[in-house]
């Protein structure tokens, strides 16, 4: 009787063998589900496995029998699709922010969420190695801290660094704390953000989440006034992360029509297209000018140009011409 010490988990058991071991293509019959339950140390007659299926369909599962041959059981649906599922390990691979260790544990958790027969084609699919990724190992800690110093209210403290030439670390502030109000978490360009009121600065800030190391919650509660009772975040962020830093400056940006994409991409499709002639249109946009968003318009080459005001072609020309200087 030792050896089936397991029969209350042979429900369980059987929803565990039909989830990974089976789907349309990699069906099982009643007597492949007693032959693995017993490698579990359980066992089952056939009438008890006919009834374990039909308690699990109540509850819920998606279980298919194919009676063209034999009775053929498979799991027809799951929570995640496989589409879904490469979905996410590929988000999860391309990701900076993750490190190639943490990286390669989520995937296989994700795969879990499939077939063991499907699984496959996730881990061929993915690749980690070689792409840009932290080194940071404590990223999931951190922004657990995160989130939870939000919900309590608390600010938190932390060190944070920046990675030298020769690839060590440097520490900001003298290796002092900085303390800070969060009040959210963004992705952008691969790297999560820390948005939060730095009362030194006296506003709204952001810290690259994969360079902030030994994260605390702080006891005292977040720096609360009217700018944080009304920040926008979705705006922030817009200006932080899609328009550069920097003064903000409305201008006129002229585009040839074969970036259109490029534009609304960088701009957003609500932004206010006007045509200029027959292969160019112009956008008014408020920029922070800043050398990023310089950059930004001179990798696309002649196909944009600023047509106003006169001040930010000035800025943009010198900001040109002092690159020319340097080299």
């Amino acid at each position: 009787m030792a050896r089936y010490e397991n029969q209350k988990l042979k429900l369980l058991y059987i929803r565990d063998i039909l989830l990974s071991e089976t789907d349309e293509e990699h069906p099982l019959t009643v007597a492949d589900i007693i032959a693995k339950l017993e490698k579990y140390g359980v066992k089952a007659e056939r009438k008890s496995i006919y009834s374990d299926i039909a308690l699990l369909e109540d509850y819920g599962m998606d279980i298919i029998c194919d009676k063209s041959k034999s009775n053929n059981y498979y799991v027809a649906s799951r929570d995640f699709e496989l589409a879904e599922l490469k979905l996410l390990a590929d988000t999860v691979a391309a990701s900076k922010f993750i490190s190639a260790g943490k990286s390669k544990q989520l995937i296989k958790n994700i795969e879990k969420l499939a077939s063991n027969h499907d699984a496959h084609q996730i881990r061929r699919q993915v690749f980690v190695e070689n792409r840009v990724k932290s080194q940071n190992e404590s990223i999931f800690y951190n922004i657990d801290s995160i989130h939870r110093a939000i919900a309590e209210n608390r600010k938190i403290s932390f060190l944070y660094f920046k990675i030298a030439p020769d690839k060590t670390k440097h520490y900001r502030n003298n290796k002092e704390r900085y303390v800070c109000s969060p009040y959210g978490l963004t992705y952008n360009d691969g790297n999560y953000y820390l948005i939060g009121y730095y009362e030194k600065y006296g506003k709204m800030v952001s810290f690259r989440v994969d360079r902030m190391e030994r994260i605390e919650i702080c006891d005292t509660n977040r720096y609360e006034d009217e700018s944080t009772a009304s920040f926008d975040m979705a705006k922030f962020c817009r200006e932080k992360f899609s328009m550069f830093g920097g003064e903000l400056q409305f201008i006129t940006l002229a585009f040839d029509n074969s970036l259109s994409d490029v534009v609304f991409d960088r701009f957003g499709t609500e932004v206010t297209v006007s045509p200029v002639d027959e292969n160019t249109f112009s956008v008014r946009v408020g920029i922070n000018m800043s050398p990023q968003f310089y950059g930004w318009l001179a990798g696309l080459g002649d196909k944009a140009k600023i047509l106003a005001p006169d001040s930010a072609k000035q800025l943009y020309t010198e900001h040109l011409k002092n690159i020319l200087k340097s080299h």
